[in-house]
């Protein structure tokens, strides 16, 4: 018997599809490509989707009615092909979709107190009743884990949506995760740029972060790759520049500044802290003492265009608060809760007002600018 393509067509029209009881050819099944060599018959049967139930099935359907028109010595089993439909890319999950601001806390320097004033602010936040979240960013010096008193805590998973994901750690109203969870305290983070860039955008998108007003970034300090990596990860709201008056560090504090508001970065500039602004006794309240330099800030944000929020002072209770892992803004947390305001240090009352500065500079910036973009830039010069 000769066999012809018409023949294995003739032998497929009663073949139905079990999905919705058309043959194959009325769903366009059949390729146009059947191949005789002698007794072989071989083509291609063209499936929606590699997950179709009846794809085993409807190949054991084919064989049989192949054999059934052409005889038992048709050469047919395991030479029908399975082909899928090309799929269209699925949607890419919105970054931190339930994130209202996005604000980078940076400096160009390290040791201005950046990862204070990122803790405090995102405490302050939280005791005005924002919903907050603080990723510590800083991948090779991450300090917040101690700062929060959490350096022991293990980190968990949750379901949501049908998948899991990591669980922040919540302490003071906020939502934290740090790399810090994920290695030894005691070791040193020897990676590679691109190895700290991943661990970054996990800690960003395989994180349920939930529903945030404000999504503070504790930066880690000068020009890097992490913050392209963020800047091309997040739609960034905001920066504020952390800076101490010292001329060393305004130096510094001028290229944070200059990254940001490059043509290919552009990301808005909210304002610039002045830390360690002075030193003043507890014994002569009245007294000032500006140990690294007087006024640095002020002048820095008056040639950079740049509004200055708030000078915070040098107060060794700062330091103390942090490295126990209560944070002055903390003692905040109560009082704003029974309007005892008046009462606070004035420390924890220059975080309170720094983030009341923030949220100002930050509506500010969302009534009179577009929203903000990810940066679509692979390097940019």
């Amino acid at each position: 018997m000769t066999i012809y393509p018409n023949l294995i067509v003739d032998a497929l029209a009663g073949v139905r599809y079990p999905g919705n009881g058309k043959s194959l050819a009325e769903n366009g099944m059949i390729e146009d490509d059947i191949r005789i060599e002698g007794n072989k018959v071989s083509f291609s049967l063209i499936f929606d989707r590699p997950t179709d139930p009846f794809v085993k099935s409807v190949v054991r359907m084919a064989e049989s009615a192949i054999e059934s028109k052409l005889g038992k010595d048709v050469d047919i089993k395991g030479n029908i092909r399975v082909k899928f439909k090309a799929q269209p890319a699925p949607k890419p999950r919105p970054v931190l979709p339930g994130v209202k601001n996005i604000i980078g806390i940076s400096s160009g320097k390290g040791g201005v107190g950046k990862s204070t004033v990122a803790a405090n602010v995102a405490i302050a936040l939280a005791a005005k009743g924002y919903k907050v979240g603080l990723l510590d960013a800083d991948i090779f010096g991450p300090s917040m884990p101690k700062m929060f008193g959490v350096e022991d805590e293990p980190v968990y998973m949750v379901n949501q949506d049908g998948r899991d994901w990591i669980e922040p750690i919540e302490k003071y109203g906020v939502k934290m995760l740090s790399i810090g969870f994920l290695v030894p305290k005691e070791n040193a983070v020897l990676w590679r740029g691109s190895m700290a860039s991943n661990a970054l955008r996990q800690l960003i998108n395989d994180a349920w972060w939930g529903e945030l007003d404000y999504f503070i970034i504790d930066m880690p300090p000068g020009t890097s790759d992490i913050h392209l990596t963020l800047v091309q990860t997040l739609a960034i709201t905001g920066v504020v520049i952390v800076t101490t008056p010292q001329e060393v560090a305004l130096a510094d504090a001028r290229k944070g500044i200059a990254m940001f508001k490059e043509d290919k970065i552009n990301v808005p500039v909210l304002g610039i802290v002045e830390n360690m602004s002075w030193f003043t006794p507890a014994s002569h309240p009245e007294e000032k003492y500006y140990l690294f330099g007087n006024g640095g800030g002020i002048r820095l944000a008056e040639e950079s265009g740049v509004k200055l929020l708030v000078q915070i002072p040098l107060v060794a209770a700062i330091c103390t608060d942090a490295d126990r892992g209560a944070p002055t803004s903390n003692s905040l947390v109560a009082k704003s809760l029974t309007g005892t305001l008046d009462n606070a240090n004035p420390e924890a009352l220059a975080f309170y007002l720094l983030a009341d500065s923030i949220v100002e500079q930050c509506d500010e910036r969302n009534r009179t600018l577009p929203p903000t973009s990810k940066v679509e830039v692979s390097n940019p010069s």
